[in-house]
């Protein structure tokens, strides 16, 4: 249940990027194909997010340190155009259009993922 939550949690914040950030799009047909595209695209950033981003730090760790963190943003953003690539080979119509819009989209989708987070727990509590 607790990933069904994220992956829904995923794809509003997506919505919500595509909404607010230039350059950052989702063309379905219909409505129906559109949920569907960022239904597909959460899980494509869940898995891209949950396979290279710990791979990426434990790497990176000495960039993290120096930038105090700020190399996160910029790793944010290279997933975020990682996702786009592999939606465009699986044919989604979804579009990220170079780097500043995945950064600026990565940084939506992080904030609005949380503030959608602190609402919906991941799991329903047990009593």
């Amino acid at each position: 249940m607790g990933f069904l939550i994220r992956l829904m949690i995923t794809a509003i914040a997506l919505w919500v990027t595509t909404l607010v950030v230039p350059g950052v799009d989702v063309a379905g047909r219909t409505g129906t194909n559109t949920v569907l595209t960022l239904l597909a695209v959460a899980l494509i950033f869940g898995v891209v997010n949950a396979v290279l981003k710990p791979v990426i730090k434990v790497v990176g760790c000495v960039f993290y340190l120096l930038t105090l963190g700020l190399i996160a943003l910029v790793v944010n953003a290279l997933l975020f155009l990682l996702t786009d690539w592999i939606a465009r080979g699986l044919d989604l119509p979804f579009r990220v259009d170079g780097f500043w819009a995945a950064f600026w989209g990565a940084i939506v989708m992080a904030v609005v993922s949380w503030l959608i987070s602190v609402v919906v727990p991941d799991r329903l509590e047990r009593r």
